[in-house]
């Protein structure tokens, strides 16, 4: 799973941006912005929207184990194939 980020400019109120340069001191502000995107664009409600972010999460877990890349099953490793699995769970009935 690789991550290409890209830059994105955004417009906010003055206490937004002042709340976001406090939490961009603790590293943490690209993170909770492009979850709050992600969990908008990809859910339809915040349970919905929450379900999904914890299943990449989880994929982004297991793809990172140093001990699931060193099995390889079917020409990929364990940490890959378990990702893909779990990202199913993600995926709406047809």
């Amino acid at each position: 799973m690789e991550k290409k980020l890209i830059p994105y400019s955004v417009y906010l109120p003055i206490e937004y941006y002042a709340k976001l340069r406090l939490a961009a001191q603790e590293r943490k502000a690209s993170s909770v912005i492009r979850d709050a995107i992600q969990m908008f664009l990809d859910g339809h409600d915040t349970f919905t929207a929450g379900y999904k972010k914890g299943i990449k999460d989880a994929c982004q877990v297991v793809y990172d184990c140093p001990e699931a890349q060193l099995v390889a099953v079917k020409g990929k490793d364990i940490g890959v194939y378990l990702s893909e699995q779990i990202e199913l769970l993600a995926k709406e009935p047809k």
